[in-house]
């Protein structure tokens, strides 16, 4: 009988395979750890790409790059030298950067800080009428963004704006009270006053379903030739001519408080626009109401499901919108005009749309956004004194940022960005269309 040798009894034990070995298995876990980690890199930088607002932050790059070629297309020697563009390439360059800069420069200068004035006064002026125009466009532009987070696409804050400013104004100068009571009772009538003409909207849109963006606009009309006609009343201007278009002054109790002097137009309504954001923030992300009103926003069959009352919610917060729109008239009425006549309220109600929808119905946002445009507003007329330049080219410049804004997939598009949808699952929550509802997360930690 033959006995295994040592050799046979070696080979009979088992090797492991190569594709098992310890080190294979190293650098293989190494290799997959490195390759999760820079896929979860590239999906962060397409998040933080397809985000609303770096979309936000490239419209309004957009925009500002066509104002730019507007600019130097109004501008004669910049003309002039792209004659002769091949032959002295040089000139026009210089021409070029020389035009754009001081634009800016000028638009800076009346918007943030004047460098080139001779006081301290003048120096820091810009700042304080950015912060000025901000005030009313801000607390329009919070209304505007209560209704728009409740799937309601307010436009008539024109109108409640100018019954705003009708009953506070009336309040501020008819009535005869003490400081504190003066400027509250004021500004709780022209509340009610923007209230009460949106809660007509919310009403017929809440029991016949009649489209609120007919109503607004034509209670918008209502307003503007109802204050044509009031302003022609005693009770408005006194005793003076008859179709005098300009109201009495409020007493100095309903006006509000200057924050920096009497050589700045800044009052105490920019902390009440701060307030306001706070309480709206409250009242949408900490709130039933808040609650009720996203969730309608969302899907008003599944609201109504769960058993919310839709009418309600629509009605109320249709009456939210108009008051804090109403609300948004004492700035110029209690604040920097002092009085009313036929433009007291200017272009504020539609202004505030296009704050509500850069800001996404966000209160930050709409803070931001209000900034933005009360900072372009003040240095309008300074860019205008840049050869040139003309006041119109801000205009332009808002309206360009508005059209990118509501168009998303256009700027997607212009620098290439992925879709949100793919990332999300979900479809692209563009401003033009019910803007900006809250997100689903913070929607199931309230249920």
């Amino acid at each position: 009988m033959s006995t295994p040798t040592t050799g046979s009894s070696t080979e009979a034990a088992p090797r492991p395979p190569s594709g098992d070995r310890p080190e294979k298995r190293t650098e293989r876990g190494l290799s997959g750890q490195s390759g999760s980690r820079h896929a979860g890199q590239a999906a962060l930088l397409r998040q933080v790409a397809s985000s609303p607002a770096v979309v936000g932050l490239l419209a309004v790059l957009t925009a500002l790059i066509l104002s730019s070629i507007l600019i130097l297309a109004a501008d004669s020697e910049v003309r002039y030298t792209a004659t002769y563009l091949l032959n002295r390439p040089g000139d026009f360059l210089h021409a070029t950067a020389s035009t754009l800069s001081e634009a800016y420069s000028s638009l800076l200068r009346g918007a943030v800080f004047d460098w080139r004035a001779t006081t301290g006064v003048r120096m820091i002026r810009p700042i304080t009428d950015t912060l000025t125009n901000a005030t009313p466009l801000i607390i329009a532009g919070l209304g505007m963004a209560v209704a728009f987070r409740a799937g309601l696409f307010n436009v008539g804050g024109q109108g409640q704006i100018i019954l705003g400013a009708m009953a506070g104004g009336y309040v501020g100068f008819a009535w005869s009270l003490p400081a504190g009571a003066h400027i509250a009772a004021a500004m709780a009538a022209a509340a009610a006053g923007g209230a009460l003409w949106a809660g007509i909207a919310g009403v017929l849109k809440a029991t016949t379903g009649a489209s609120e963006v007919i109503t607004t606009i034509m209670l918008n009309s209502i307003a503007a030739h109802l204050l044509s006609q009031v302003l022609s009343l005693k009770a408005f201007n006194g005793e003076g001519e008859t179709g005098n278009r300009k109201s009495l002054t409020v007493a100095d109790t309903a006006q509000y408080p200057s924050l920096a002097g009497d050589s700045f137009r800044l009052h105490a309504g920019f902390l009440l626009a701060l307030l306001v954001a706070v309480a709206v923030w409250w009242l949408m992300e900490r709130s039933r109401l808040g609650f009720q009103l996203r969730a309608t926003g969302l899907n008003a069959d599944a609201a109504r499901t769960a058993g919310m009352s839709v009418p309600w919610v629509t009605s109320l917060v249709m009456m939210i919108s108009g008051a804090l729109c109403g609300l948004a008239a004492t700035a110029p009425v209690l604040g920097t005009q002092k009085s009313m006549d036929e433009s007291v309220v200017g272009t504020i109600g539609f202004d505030a749309i296009t704050v509500a929808l850069l800001g996404r119905s966000r209160p930050l946002g709409t803070v931001l956004a209000g900034l933005l445009f009360g900072a372009l507003r003040a240095g309008g007329t300074a860019m205008q004194a840049a050869p040139g330049t003309h006041i119109k080219i801000v205009l332009v410049l808002q309206s360009t940022i508005v059209l990118f804004i509501a168009a998303p997939p256009l700027v997607r598009a212009i620098f290439r960005l992925p879709e949100r949808r793919a990332l999300t699952g979900g479809a692209d929550p563009s401003p033009a269309s019910v803007p900006a509802a809250a997100p689903a997360a913070p929607a199931a930690k309230e249920a």
